[in-house]
């Protein structure tokens, strides 16, 4: 009965996709930032610097699919830092906190289904693929913009098609790396959020500090962006 819900709207559903705009993160004028001009924050010796608007890898237009961040982590805490997707999310100012995505999420699931708050996200579990969405006879179909049950981590691509699954050898040689961040030591990489898109005017990337060795929460870390799409 869902599914064919969908049926009216479906040409206007493909048009949404074809205009659906990347979407990044930019600095408020208030946060702090290094001198090249990239936000910081920096608590107990930890020092964390995120860029929204980084991503230049394949597909280039990741930012429809995911909100990719860059992230850099300097530990100057005297403590081993645990450095984990986990400890990271985006939280818009409607409180909903967007996480951030594994390698193997984003592989083996659809972006809706990790973690969903919504009906339309429980239980869902399909490749998440690059391009638009295709039109097969006999199927329904729908976006997260069209859906009664709206879930906020439906993205425009919840069920596109195209060669290229995700994640692309971009992505994964981009990424964050995971483990244990010793004191003196520092790291760079790519966190693949939930999708934000136009739902957030504005998110905040709230980083937890976790010592990796008694796995105590020794701080928090936050950064302001305002949604751009």
């Amino acid at each position: 009965m869902r599914m064919r819900a969908f049926r009216p709207v479906l040409a206007t559903a493909l048009l949404a996709v074809g205009c659906v705009s990347t979407t990044t993160l930019r600095p408020l004028a208030s946060t702090p930032t290094t001198p090249a001009g990239t936000p910081l924050a920096q608590e107990h010796g930890v020092r964390l610097v995120a860029n929204g608007a980084a991503w230049k890898g394949s597909p280039s237009h990741l930012g429809r699919i995911v909100t990719p961040v860059e992230i850099r982590l300097e530990n100057q805490s005297g403590r081993p830092l645990r450095v984990a997707p986990e400890d990271f999310t985006l939280v818009g100012t409607s409180r909903f906190e967007y996480a951030a995505l594994t390698l193997p999420q984003l592989s083996q699931e659809n972006v809706s289904g990790v973690g969903g708050s919504g009906q339309a996200g429980e239980g869902v579990a399909e490749p998440i693929f690059v391009g638009r969405p295709p039109i097969w006879p006999g199927f329904g179909w729908g976006l997260g913009w069209f859906d009664p049950f709206y879930d906020p981590f439906y993205g425009p691509y919840a069920y596109g098609y195209a060669p290229e699954p995700l994640p692309t050898e971009d992505m994964v040689k981009a990424a964050l790396p995971q483990g244990t961040l010793q004191p003196g030591g520092a790291v760079t990489g790519f966190l693949y959020f939930q999708n934000v898109s136009e739902r957030e005017g504005q998110v905040t990337l709230r980083a937890r500090l976790v010592d990796a060795r008694t796995g105590e929460q020794f701080g928090t870390l936050d950064i302001p962006f305002q949604v751009q799409g």
